[in-house]
């Protein structure tokens, strides 16, 4: 009976994904173990190097690697190969798919091994030339420079363990795929573990190449399944490729910008006293922050976008998976906004409470947390309104739209720390009154563009769980001080566990109720999923958000 229970739950989760809600579901709970392992990794982190000048080196050095691979990798997959991969599987032309794909994977790999090379040679020249040294010794310098090489040979492997994904969410499988990201975070967590002894803060950079390789052989047998087999080809004129490099060039320049903006950032806090540690700080909050993004934000946009593509010409049913997609990350990711901006000290306590981060630090990455907090739902539905602009073969807007809002942060962040004076916090609020700016705009140009999307379906329900979650705000409010005065005595982990976890209930409860009187749709559809959780998938199955056709069978 055991076995049979095994066997039929991973075929559940091993097979294609037939609607967005299912599929949300999926990528969720592989997210969830993902950031359950990221949080370990960080933890692991602080409690070897604390809020450390070392840990902000070794934060730092990422950056640079990161928006290389962002721009010749991501702005490619993301934005361009599904529309035109899901293309050609709707037309039953898979063989062209597998060369377009083929020629995308060699293409790139050799555009960013060159361009890794180059980094790699010239790392301190460029360091120098972005300033993202300052406020670092010449020692700290170094380091970095030698960090970053490290991390450099690892996004290489990553490549085409992100290829692979990509190439999977096409065609609805997302299990594997999340399963192997979170993998990436475990080959990292083995290499703090048994390598920091020796090689000390290489050991995080070490580690990225592990979970690099458990990244990519994880997805090879779903990969052979599927049917694909790389062919090398270096021709720009093999089907698609124009195509993808048609659509990928604004997805990459605004890529760029964001990129530009966030090593833009960095340089901010070096100008901040004590640089590293502050650095350490504002990461570690920004990470937090990110969690319900990547949890609901980007699990739901990842589902819609291969649907959203199919259904660009039919306009009424992209309408209708986009408004109800839209309404779902909505209801899900603002009462975590709200519980992160009320519960930030007992969060960063419980998470990051190590011995080497002291009561400063988690006070100060309380505060920067409560500040990101604030636009949580802002770069949750940018993820998705994104998606929707791509799926239209729109690139475009979204590049002029993040430019804007990218300008007004580095503004906004100059002003207050080089002008004004003022902490780690203000980069904080900076990004979130940009990340906030960007959401209004798209919406209004993204409304404009498909002929509206209709009040009564969209902003109703919007403003009945904006209404909810302040309310859910003074539930959660309320208790925490009541307890923490007269009941517990949280200088105790085991009390502040107690403590959060009752306000969280109380809160998250009283949210729940409150979306049910509203009569929002939502609140109908996850109560029943957790009435009849032991037959979820059922339910799961009746969402009307159909994704799986009869022509996308490999």
């Amino acid at each position: 009976m055991a076995q049979n229970f095994i066997k039929r739950g991973l075929n559940i989760l091993l097979a294609r994904q037939t609607n967005i809600l299912s599929a949300a579901f999926i990528i969720m709970s592989t997210i969830i173990l993902s950031q359950v392992l990221g949080l370990v990794r960080q933890r692991l982190l602080v409690g070897i190097f604390g809020a450390s000048n070392t840990l902000g080196v070794y934060l730092a050095s990422s950056r640079l690697p990161d928006l290389l691979f962002q721009l010749i990798i991501a702005g490619a997959l993301i934005s361009s190969f599904i529309p035109v991969f899901s293309n050609f599987l709707s037309k039953n032309k898979n063989q062209e798919a597998y060369r377009m794909a083929s020629s995308l994977l060699a293409i790139g790999f050799v555009i960013f091994f060159i361009l890794s090379l180059i980094l790699f040679i010239l790392a301190p020249l460029f360091l120098k030339i972005l300033n993202l040294g300052a406020g670092f010794s010449p020692s700290q310098m170094n380091l970095m420079v030698d960090l970053m090489r490290i991390i450099v040979f690892g996004q290489l492997l990553f490549i085409v363990g992100t290829f692979f994904s990509v190439l999977l969410q096409s065609y609805n499988h997302f299990f594997i795929p999340g399963i192997a990201a979170a993998l990436y975070n475990l080959g990292i967590i083995i290499g703090i573990i048994f390598l920091s002894s020796s090689f000390g803060i290489f050991a995080p950079a070490l580690g990225m190449i592990i979970g690099a390789l458990f990244f990519i052989f994880a997805q090879v047998p779903m990969i052979k399944k599927v049917g694909f087999i790389f062919k090398p080809s270096f021709s720009f004129k093999v089907p698609g490729v124009l195509d993808v490099f048609h659509l990928m060039w604004p997805k990459t320049l605004s890529l760029a910008v964001f990129q530009l903006g966030t090593l833009a950032t960095v340089t901010l806090v070096s100008f901040l006293p004590n640089a590293g540690r502050n650095y350490v700080i504002f990461d570690y909050a920004q990470t937090l922050a990110f969690a319900p993004v990547a949890l609901f934000g980007q699990a739901i946009a990842q589902a819609a976008f291969p649907i959203l593509s199919r259904e660009r010409e039919k306009m009424q049913e992209f309408k209708s998976t986009f408004i109800t997609s839209f309404n779902q990350m909505l209801y899900l990711v603002l009462p975590i906004s709200v519980l992160f901006l009320v519960l930030r000290i007992p969060i960063v306590r419980l998470i990051y409470g190590a011995g080497q981060f002291d009561w400063a630090a988690t006070v100060l990455t309380g505060k920067t947390l409560a500040l990101f907090s604030v636009s949580i739902f802002a770069q949750s539905l940018i993820a998705l309104i994104s998606r929707g602009f791509y799926a239209l073969y729109d690139t475009k807007t979204p590049l002029i739209i993040g430019t804007i809002s990218t300008l007004f942060l580095i503004f906004a962040g100059y002003f207050s720390v080089l002008v004004l004076r003022m902490g780690i916090e203000s980069i904080a609020m900076s990004y979130s009154l940009g990340s906030i700016l960007n959401l209004s705009i798209s919406l209004i140009i993204f409304y404009k563009k498909i002929g509206g999307l209709g009040t009564k379906l969209l902003f109703f329900p919007t403003s009945k769980i904006f209404l909810a979650s302040f309310f859910t705000g003074i539930a959660l409010y309320v208790p925490i001080k009541l307890l923490d005065q007269l009941v517990f005595d949280t200088t105790r982990t085991i009390n502040l566990i107690f403590l959060t976890g009752i306000s969280s209930f109380i809160g998250l409860s009283f949210y729940l109720f409150l979306t049910w009187l509203f009569n929002v749709k939502e609140a109908t559809t996850f109560l029943l999923i957790f009435r009849k959780i032991g037959n979820w998938k059922e339910v799961l199955d009746k969402s009307e958000e159909i994704i799986e056709g009869p022509n996308l069978r490999p």
